[in-house]
């Protein structure tokens, strides 16, 4: 009987998981297997394209020498944490305002605050690039900090409102019966309780802000100004030649960061995302 279950939980469950384990880590494995190939192994048809016959270092060479990734890195940094900063100020104000000073129109205003996310960006760069150009800040990063708010804020405005709906209302009004002041009940006891809640958001607005590709393609040209999306598209593909060793290089590179902060925070984000998910 044991041996029944274990084989009827093998088929069913680990062995659908293997191949989504494949599937999913695959793009991953190819990425490291071209970064460690050389253009005349990449380009032989004749071996295995699975397997790297003879490891180099040459394309990690290649884009830090005939690039400025680093540059590009400082760029992204740059504008990740800041639009996530912003965001998360935002979002916070909001999202506590909505769930607990309940205004007449407090439900309305949640929906039509998530609503917003989902409005296309491909429709949005459009007017907000004549904003961007009266402001006078086409081509520089804080262009770039002040656009992703708009599609940052309103996930992250809907994820802390779940989030807020979890903590008992009852802890603010015992503190606020003993002296204290909206704001303190705000700073001292809301915001410790639903610190998953604030890194889940700041890890959603680090990750978006970090991959975005269309505001920074239309609001940057510059080669000093790009992020690392543009940057290795632009300056990696020239014409129908892709350099695919560097560009791959640059992928790995690049997606360290954003590994790293999942890798620290894994447990707050899905705290955050199941307190979210109450609303």
């Amino acid at each position: 009987m044991a041996a029944e279950r274990f084989r009827s939980k093998f088929i069913k469950f680990y062995v659908p998981l293997a191949l989504y384990l494949v599937f999913l880590l695959f793009p991953f494995y190819w990425i490291v297997n071209t970064v460690f190939k050389s253009d005349n192994e990449l380009y032989n048809l004749d071996l295995n394209p699975l397997y790297v016959h003879n490891p180099t270092l040459d394309n990690l060479v290649r884009l830090f020498t005939e690039t400025i990734f680093l540059r590009w890195m400082a760029n992204t940094f740059f504008v990740a944490i800041f639009a996530t900063l912003i965001s998360l100020a935002t979002s916070l104000l909001a999202a506590y305002a909505i769930q607990r000073l309940r205004f007449k129109t407090s439900g309305p205003t949640g929906v039509a605050i998530f609503m917003g996310y989902l409005v296309p960006q491909t429709i949005l760069f459009i007017p907000l690039a004549q904003i961007i150009f009266k402001f006078r800040l086409w081509d520089s990063l804080w262009s770039l900090v002040l656009t992703y708010p708009t599609f940052l804020i309103p996930f992250c405005t809907w994820l802390l409102m779940g989030y807020f709906k979890s903590i008992p209302q009852e802890m603010e009004e015992c503190a606020m019966i003993d002296g204290a002041s909206r704001i303190k009940v705000f700073r001292k006891i809301i915001l410790p309780l639903c610190l998953p809640g604030v890194l889940s958001a700041g890890i959603f607005c680090f990750t978006l802000s970090w991959n975005e590709y269309i505001y920074a393609l239309a609001f940057i040209s510059t080669t000093n100004s790009k992020t690392v999306p543009i940057g290795l598209v632009t300056e990696l593909v020239k014409g129908d030649v892709f350099h695919w060793g560097p560009l791959m290089a640059g992928a790995l590179c690049a997606s360290l960061p954003v590994a790293l902060v999942y890798a620290f925070f894994v447990e707050h984000y899905v705290a955050g995302m199941t307190g979210a998910l109450k609303e």
